[in-house]
């Protein structure tokens, strides 16, 4: 039988990776959990990702619900990446269950790299830490979705293995929907 999967905070930063520069200086990759101070940075990388995604109309997102779900309701998680103590990246995820494979799984919503920090392994490291966590969670597998048009992420996930789920379609409830269902009724 499996152990129950719970999350588990890395008590202190990580180091992951050593890269050359070009000047050839050595520069290091560090990744570790979000805290309630990086709300503000967060949504900034937030809505740096919604810029680059063409959905910045979607982000209202604030610090203050930022600070809400991740810290005090605990209803997902945040990784920060930082690249010689500098700002480079993050990535936000939580925790699902599959009914089929009976485990628990980790969906990672967003990962973004800033451009000035992207080719050097960065994002690969992320992916790389959460399959690590996601493993020692007990999960059977690790999700995230793509925007189709987004083909440098695509060769990217698909050189590290991952396989499209193309059978399947991502289907949401938002505002009025959303609350038109919750109260009885499925239609305007």
């Amino acid at each position: 039988m499996l152990p129950a999967a719970t999350f588990t905070p890395a008590r202190r930063p990580i180091r992951c990776a050593l890269s050359r520069e070009r000047d050839n200086s050595i520069a290091s990759l560090t990744l570790r959990d979000a805290r309630p101070d990086d709300a503000g940075l967060l949504l900034s990388y937030i809505r740096e990702l919604a810029e680059f995604e063409k959905l910045s109309h979607e982000c209202v997102a604030d610090p203050a619900l930022l600070r809400r779900f991740l810290f005090e309701d605990k209803k997902a998680h945040a990784l920060m990446a930082e690249w010689d103590g500098q700002p480079a990246g993050f990535a936000l995820y939580f925790y699902n269950f599959s009914t089929f494979v009976g485990r628990p799984g980790l969906y990672l919503e967003d990962v973004f790299v800033r451009p000035a920090f992207r080719r050097n392994g960065i994002a690969k490291s992320i992916f790389r830490f959460l399959a690590k966590r996601a493993l020692a969670e007990g999960c059977g597998r690790m999700e995230w979705s793509v925007l189709d048009w987004n083909e440098n992420a695509v060769a990217f996930y698909r050189a590290m293995g991952a396989k499209p789920m193309d059978e399947w379609t991502v289907q949401r409830l938002t505002g009025d929907a959303l609350e038109r269902l919750a109260q009885g009724h499925s239609s305007p």
